[in-house]
């Protein structure tokens, strides 16, 4: 217990009580006169029989930077060492002198001189000024050798610090005398055989590093604004307009995140963004709005991706796409397009795009979400780049919402770099009217128009069923005849502070045969039952711990 004599374990009284200066250990004063006296101590030997050993030097090293200090094991003043090196602990303003001045100051409580060590190693501003200064400046943490910050400290009894490899290499250019490097004092043989790592030096050196760390952190951050390296930043914190983070490899657009979600839509929503459905502004997204990139793109909801040209899922269905020239097979005639699907080509490695296709398109992942769109009629959001330089149709910067348009027909062609692609007929069918026209009115329905190339395509697919989305003519509009297809995720409703993960995990379910197995594998080889709470007993058995005793009658286990 704390308080106890080391050797009887008896609790001294206030005038028979010592504390050692080094291990903060409680003595006897007679107990530790006579182990003193037993261990054949001298005046130069620091510290108490629990901590002190000749062939340590840790402690000695420690205690050498005691007496630079002019300090005894019991806390009194003493001449310091007749030595003139500016090197390792010899040093008067070292590290672990200090924290040994602190602990033979009469005047401080226990609680006071915890509170002082903490602020020496970093605990507060002065703190971290000291640990700093210990860190770069104080030579107590720099090799007599190398002068480099120490790498595994062994300290002499001379009270010098070395590196442990600096120290192996100058005990075996010593030869037989195994002096010290730096004053030539010689060095006990145990000690030049096998010596030890100063952990106590190792510890101060260790905390000395996170202070600086912390300090370091705290000067960034002052400089640089709050931190938005983070894991998982709710969207009301973001800001307004894209950001990149402290983890992005490189600057730019490219390795950005998109600020926040302006709407309420959910991830698979199809069809337009309505008033309703717009958080900032109570409007929508109208036909003819137009962002600089896709990030700001991304904000509205209007297409998703950051990268892919198709925004779907193939059970689901296809909502956006982003007409941006990727495929010189594209043809925009406005009103209506041919659009190429995705793959094709080699994008291994860390490659995002690659003009040249090496393989056959075929309808799966976001082609079969395509495809799906086109077999239900189901809207999908068309946005136009100015990246594709071969449409008339396309915006001279930045990127424009053109409205709804509706998969009508797909097929499979042969491309014109001699490879099979995914084609998908796109026409307008949009209660706004498009940007490049004057009417006043949107898109009315209209017969398809003629694909030459359709004469030489193959897995050509055409809508059997009426479309989900189509023209009301009573109502004299585009809208849901159908309704639109159950969503998979939750609607954002622009705060998420108050939302909460679901706690309960669907299990499944499992077999006869795997349950044999786990019980098998896993099972108390007592109750036969999967280990519940498992414990290890001397025969290396896995029992199960019950709540109680065990009866003896009990049939349970």
């Amino acid at each position: 217990m704390e308080g106890l004599c080391m050797h009887c374990k008896s609790k001294p009284e206030e005038e028979e009580r010592v504390d050692c200066v080094l291990c903060n250990a409680t003595w006897h004063d007679i107990c530790l006169f006579n182990l003193r006296e037993m261990y054949e101590f001298t005046e130069s030997d620091w510290g108490c029989p629990d901590c002190n050993d000749k062939n340590n030097p840790k402690e000695q090293g420690a205690a050498a930077a005691a007496a630079a200090e002019g300090i005894n094991m019991f806390g009194n003043a003493t001449a310091p060492p007749n030595n003139s090196s500016t090197c390792s602990s010899s040093s008067g303003g070292t590290m672990v002198a200090k924290i040994l001045a602190i602990q033979a100051d009469p005047s401080l409580t226990e609680e006071e001189k915890a509170r002082k060590r903490q602020e020496l190693l970093g605990g507060n501003e002065k703190g971290k000024t000291l640990a700093l200064t210990a860190a770069s400046d104080d030579e107590s943490f720099n090799c007599c050798i190398c002068f480099n910050m120490l790498d595994r400290p062994v300290s002499t009894p001379c009270g010098h610090n070395l590196c442990l490899k600096c120290f192996v290499q100058s005990v075996k250019k010593s030869g037989k005398t195994n002096s010290c490097p730096v004053c030539r004092n010689l060095i006990p043989s145990e000690m030049a055989k096998q010596p030890r790592i100063n952990v106590t030096l190792v510890i101060a050196i260790r905390s000395a590093k996170m202070s600086w760390n912390r300090r370091r952190h705290l000067i960034n951050s002052d400089h640089q604004g709050p931190s938005s390296s983070t894991d998982y930043v709710r969207n009301e914190d973001k800001p307004e307009e894209a950001y990149t983070t402290e983890r992005a490899k490189k600057g730019g657009i490219a390795n950005a995140k998109s600020g926040q979600i302006f709407v309420s839509v959910k991830n698979d929503h199809f069809g337009p963004i309505l008033a309703e459905q717009d958080l900032k502004r109570n409007l929508g997204v109208e036909v003819g709005e137009t962002w600089g990139n896709r990030l700001e793109c991304r904000q509205w909801g209007v297409h998703l991706p950051q990268i892919k040209g198709i925004a779907g899922q193939k059970d689901q269905g296809a909502q956006s796409v982003i007409l941006s020239g990727g495929y010189e097979d594209d043809e925009d005639h406005g009103d209506w397009f041919l659009y190429t699907g995705s793959g094709g080509r080699d994008l291994s490695g860390n490659k995002r795009t690659n003009k040249n296709q090496s393989f056959h398109q075929d309808f799966k992942k976001a082609n079969q979400a395509l495809l799906l769109s086109c077999t239900k009629g189901y809207p999908v959001r068309v946005v136009r780049s100015w990246k594709d330089k071969h449409s008339a149709y396309a915006p001279e910067q930045g990127l424009r919402y053109d409205g709804i348009y509706r998969v009508e027909e797909c097929w499979q062609h042969v491309g014109l770099q001699g490879f099979k692609v995914c084609r998908f007929l796109f026409v307008r069918c949009d209660n706004a009217p498009a940007p490049w026209t004057s009417d006043e009115h949107g898109d009315r329905p209209r017969p398809l128009p003629v694909i030459k190339e359709l004469e030489n395509a193959t897995d050509i697919v055409e809508r059997t069923e009426s479309p989900s989305w189509d023209f009301d003519e009573v109502d004299g509009c585009w809208k849901w005849m159908k309704p639109p297809p159950v969503s998979k995720y939750k609607e954002y409703t622009g705060n998420s502070s108050g939302r909460k993960r679901s706690s309960s995990i669907d299990k499944p379910v499992l077999s006869e045969a795997a349950k044999k197995r786990l019980r098998k594998q896993y099972g108390c080889p007592i109750c036969h039952q999967v280990l519940e709470m498992p414990v290890n007993i001397e025969l290396k058995n896995l029992i199960l711990q019950q709540v109680g005793e065990i009866q003896e009658d009990s049939d349970d286990c």
